[in-house]
């Protein structure tokens, strides 16, 4: 039984402001590192929204990653030390790969990276320059030209022919500590999401050229969210899909700032793991 189908109205939920696209003359583009003289750091400008996020705890069964595009799962792990980049990559990775691989059935799992973030209040999002802020705009990782593009770019010798299978970009996201209280995830319902919501975004970088989808306001959009996320509890995020059979091939999520969150709750803490997810044809 989908989200369709169940009583979404009955719902706990909280009212927040999520930040979504503002209209712009032509392609959104940010820079990843300082901008050249005389231009904006992006031209992707915040337009504000206030909308009911509703607590997805009790249907979290009905939700697929598949349909909504997000989903929650149980996932105990051995790390001591999630600033450590050496146990990352020594006992989370093979974890991660291992888990996503059992549970979404696939032939094959490639972690690309991994982002750590921990919310300093004030503080800007700059890249490379240790933990990174949460994201507090309305996006989707990938696009349909990037999602591709990443297994051209890990994997340039197999790309053509992993290409001809299905190739999905999955991220698994998790709070560091929990109960999670300060700047929670929020999800939309990706069968509320029209394409033309969706607006392909140039991430500009040193050496490279990468691109997002930013995303228009639609008052269509229905939004949930897990609250007091605990440190063994993680979310499947899906980024993209090649698959064009009616799945949801993007999901729009964001940071939000919870209205009942308490004043002394601890900043939050959050790793995500960015994969590519192969299943043969």
């Amino acid at each position: 039984m989908g989200l369709q189908e169940t009583k979404i109205e009955s719902l706990p939920f909280v009212t927040a402001e999520l930040n979504y696209l503002a209209p712009v003359s032509g392609k959104p583009r940010t820079y990843a590192f300082d901008p050249p003289p005389g231009e904006p750091k992006s031209t992707s400008l915040p337009e504000p929204h206030q909308v009911p996020i509703f607590d997805a705890r009790l249907i979290a069964n009905n939700i697929s990653l598949d349909r909504e595009g997000f989903a929650l799962v149980r996932h105990p792990n051995q790390v001591k030390d999630f600033y450590n980049d050496e146990e990352i990559r020594a006992v989370y990775y093979p974890a991660v790969e291992a888990f996503l691989r059992a549970t979404l059935k696939a032939d094959r799992v490639v972690i690309f990276d991994h982002t750590v973030r921990r919310r300093v209040e004030g503080a800007a999002d700059i890249r490379d320059g240790g933990p990174r802020q949460p994201a507090t705009r309305v996006h989707v990782d990938q696009t349909a030209v990037s999602g591709a593009n990443r297994v051209r770019e890990h994997l340039p010798d197999e790309a053509d022919e992993l290409l001809k299978g299905r190739v999905q970009v999955i991220n698994l996201w998790r709070p560091i500590r929990g109960p999670l209280r300060d700047s929670p995830l929020a999800m939309v319902d990706g069968t509320t999401v029209s394409p033309d919501d969706l607006v392909a975004s140039d991430l500009i970088y040193p050496n490279r050229r990468g691109e997002t989808y930013s995303v228009k306001y639609n008052p269509n959009h229905r939004w949930f969210y897990f609250p007091e996320m605990t440190a063994d509890e993680a979310l499947l995020l899906k980024c993209y899909d090649s698959a064009t059979d009616g799945r949801t091939r993007f999901g729009p999520h964001t940071a939000f700032v919870d209205p009942t969150t308490p004043a002394d709750a601890a900043p939050r803490e959050s790793i995500e793991v960015r994969t590519l997810v192969f299943h043969k044809r």
